[in-house]
Formats: structure tokens, sequence, C-alpha cells
């Protein structure tokens, strides 16, 4: 006789949540790199920006800018693994810093206890993928970029005809406009669970 597991409280989902997905991304890496190499891996790059980028056009919300859209996705992302992840509406566009990598961290964990990890550091994949999404689904003047600081990075989403730049034309944008500010302000960072 076999008896129902008891149900997972919030934080073991998302324990074992974190689990899986790091289980899965880990064996599609080891796969390509094993079998294709690096040019599999770049060309694995360029399919996932592709497939992400239609699926946040087809996600994206009415009134929100493709930009505002692509920042609040990598800004959640970052939160899954609790990250201290700040973002700053300025001039130019969005600056979102990343003081605490969680998905970092979860990987140094990941090797302590003996996972033999492919990537001696999941930042330039990260890096390079979240560029690739940008490039095929954020507004055409916009530039996003990335700089890493320590166990952290600064990601920013900058177009030279932003409202309130000093290469902009016309009137600035109204509070709901496609180019408009996203609702987090700078303060304290946020972290994905309460409580830590």
């Amino acid at each position: 006789m076999t008896s129902e597991p008891s149900p997972l409280d919030p934080a073991e989902k998302v324990d074992l949540w974190r689990q899986r997905f790091f289980e899965a991304q880990a064996a599609a890496e080891e796969f390509i790199l094993g079998e294709h190499g690096e040019e599999g891996l770049a060309a694995w790059i360029q399919a996932n920006s592709r497939i992400t980028a239609q699926l946040l056009r087809a996600q994206r919300p009415a009134g929100v800018s493709a930009t505002d859209h692509f920042m609040t996705r990598l800004q959640r992302q970052l939160l899954l693994y609790d990250s201290a992840v700040t973002s700053e509406p300025q001039p130019s566009g969005t600056v979102l810093r990343n003081a605490d990598c969680g998905i970092l961290r979860y990987r140094k964990q990941a090797a302590r206890a003996g996972v033999v990890l492919t990537f001696s550091s999941p930042c330039p994949y990260c890096q390079e993928l979240n560029t690739a999404i940008a490039a095929r689904y954020v507004e055409p003047d916009v530039t996003v970029s990335c700089e890493q600081a320590g166990d952290g990075c600064t990601w920013r989403a900058e177009s030279p005809h932003a409202p309130g730049s000093p290469h902009a034309s016309g009137p600035p944008h109204a509070s709901g406009s496609p180019h408009a500010s996203g609702e987090d302000a700078a303060g304290s960072p946020h972290r994905g669970r309460a409580g830590d």
C-alpha cells in the first residue's frame, strides 16, 4: 500500500523547480557542447533567443513597451533565484542592478555539493542569450547591454530617444505610453522570496 505524499509548501516548490530547471539546463549544455562544440552552443543561443522573442511578443501586455516587458522578464528571472535586484529608471532608459546573483550563488552551491558544471561561469552564456533575445525583441532604437560586477551584473536598456534624454526629440512620453519607465523605483534590492 502506498501513502499519499504530503503536499509541498511554497518554498519547497520553488526549490524543486529551481533544481529541475538547473538539471535540464545542465544536461542540454553538456549534450550540445559534447555533440556540437562551441558552434552548437552559438546555434542554440540563436534558436533559444528566436523562440523566446516570439513568446515575449505573444505575451506582451497591452500598453507595455517591448523594452519594459523584456527588462521586467529579466528582473523576474533573477528574482526566481533570490537575486538582489533593483530597477532604476534613467533619462535614457532603465538600469537593472543585480548586486548578488542568485543564479551564480545556486551554481556555486551545486559545485560545492559535487555537481560537475559544464561552464565555469554561467555569466557569459546568460549575457549572450539575453542580449540576443533583446536584439530580436526590443524596439530598434534601444540598446541592451550588460556589465559584469563581482557576483552580479548591471543591465542597461537605453535609447537616445528616451524621454528626458539629451538626444530625445519631441514631447516627453506620458506615463503608460510604450516608452514609459517601469513601475519599480530604485531602493532596497528586491529578493525572490520574503524573509531572505
